[in-house]
């Protein structure tokens, strides 16, 4: 396949925008958490979340991913209404504070609790990015009620047990047979398939072969037909790459030293078709996604 070839043409809508999903699109992560395992406790104050929102906002965000639970193995379960407490001052706060670009920027909600994501849609959100994929109670109902896009991720189990479930005949085979199984359920309860955006669920209930799979053909997953969010910023497969490396300066890393890693397999991500890539570092993808619109035009003139 091209390096450079148009994304797929898709598109999805809530309320009265739309996003162009054949353009690329950065998701910068904000974690309002204490405990997530790269930057817990560094937002999760309005005004720091505020500022962090708007800096990446500045750096080529198009959509802000705002999480109030950490969904990192054997973290701690959030009740509904710390959750909430966490979550819709920060989208408030973006919507009030920061003017037009507060107005323009989408906002996903990174959370599988419908009455979070019913009280974040009131209160300005735009998308439901769930690692169940709405297996929740209430979820898929609730999703159909909003109409909002949601984001349906790929994991087996819980964060807590998904470790022990990765096990597979063919993963890309596996993971879009899943996928799709779970696309039919939501869809036969009332959310609508244009509304749908698939995550093959990087650093859930997979190993470090499997992701070599996923990432190097992840061009399989087009088959499905919906866009695709692509995510594996700073996570343990890119410390299991380095580690591999040979390279003693990189060997170990924390999760902050993996963003050029990351970058690098946002960009692969991006040329088998990915049309949203979430990213801790929002100004380096930003870099590396306008180096690949650049080349994917000239290519194409």
């Amino acid at each position: 396949m091209s390096l450079f070839q148009p994304l797929p043409n898709h598109e999805v809508t809530s309320r009265d925008k739309i996003l162009d999903l054949s353009q690329p699109h950065i998701m910068g992560i904000l974690n309002v958490t204490p405990d997530s395992f790269s930057d817990g406790g560094q937002f999760n104050a309005i005004a720091s979340a505020l500022a962090h929102a708007e800096d990446m906002i500045a750096a080529g965000a198009t959509i802000i991913d705002i999480g109030g639970e950490s969904t990192r193995p054997n973290a701690a379960a959030v009740s509904t209404d710390e959750e909430v407490q966490r979550v819709i001052p920060v989208v408030k706060a973006i919507r009030q504070q920061l003017g037009k670009i507060g107005s323009d920027i989408w906002l996903s909600i990174d959370t599988s609790n419908p009455i979070v994501m019913q009280a974040a849609f009131e209160a300005g959100a735009d998308i439901w990015n769930d690692v169940r994929a709405l297996k929740r109670e209430g979820a898929a109902a609730m999703a159909a009620k909003l109409d909002i896009p949601v984001m349906l991720m790929h994991m087996r189990g819980e964060p807590t047990t998904m470790s022990s479930l990765a096990q597979y005949d063919d993963v890309i085979k596996d993971v879009c047979a899943e996928l799709t199984a779970r696309i039919d359920e939501v869809t036969s309860l009332g959310v609508k398939r244009e509304k749908i955006i698939i995550d093959p669920g990087f650093g859930f209930a997979k190993n470090y072969e499997h992701h070599c799979a996923l990432l190097s053909q992840l061009e399989r997953l087009q088959t499905l037909g919906l866009p695709i969010m692509f995510g594996i910023s700073r996570k343990r497969f890119l410390a299991e790459v380095l580690n591999k490396s040979g390279v003693e300066a990189v060997a170990t890393t924390q999760a902050i030293e993996r963003d050029a890693v990351g970058t690098a397999a946002g960009l692969f991500a991006l040329q088998q078709g990915a049309s949203i890539i979430r990213t801790h570092n929002v100004a380096m993808m930003e870099q590396a996604v306008a180096l690949w619109q650049q080349l994917s035009a000239y290519n194409q003139s």
